[in-house]
């Protein structure tokens, strides 16, 4: 399923807008550093920490399929963003040419559905993986997307002003209603 993802986010990284303005290099650096770091937790085989390979969920199918259908969710949930969101997408923390507020689709239920997907499909992956270093790797990537949202959230106030504002008191950052 992550291959895949990571395919159709490759082939649609280029249909997006001109960039006006981009995030210092140095915050991409340490986000994608943490995001490294919480791949490399699922992905492989055993990590150097004995205790995070610890299993917090017990070895059976049903922890499996049901973490590998969390994972899909989430995936799609952040697909449907993507796709939802068009040529205004970045990677980085951006400002378009004639960036535009998309309120409508999976952004009227959070103001940042990509990372809401996300960081379902890790919570998914951990609990298929049920051991605790994918506990971790959720948090590392929560903290990765925290910060960018902060940056974002403070970009778009600057861009889209009393617009966003109201937008952001109606619709909730991560969790419809929570967060």
């Amino acid at each position: 399923m992550w291959l895949g993802y990571l395919a159709y986010w490759r082939a649609m990284s280029t249909k997006v807008k001109p960039t006006e303005r981009r995030e210092p290099a140095p915050s991409r650096i340490t986000r994608l550093a943490l995001m490294i770091c919480a791949i490399a937790l699922l992905a492989l085989k055993s990590v150097p920490l004995p205790f995070l390979n610890v299993r917090f969920l017990p070895v059976n199918d049903l922890w499996f399929w049901v973490g590998a259908a969390i994972t899909a969710i989430g995936l799609l949930f952040s697909v449907w963003a993507r796709h939802h969101l068009g040529d205004n997408w970045s990677q980085a923390v951006t400002v378009k040419a004639g960036h535009e507020l998309i309120q409508s689709g999976p952004y009227a239920l959070v103001r940042h559905p990509i990372y809401t997907g996300l960081v379902l499909a890790f919570v998914g992956s951990a609990v298929a993986r049920g051991e605790w270093r994918g506990l971790l790797a959720v948090v590392l990537i929560f903290v990765a997307l925290w910060s960018k949202l902060r940056l974002e959230e403070k970009w778009m106030r600057a861009q889209f002003g009393e617009s966003y504002e109201a937008y952001s008191r109606r619709v909730s950052a991560l969790v419809p209603g929570i967060l």
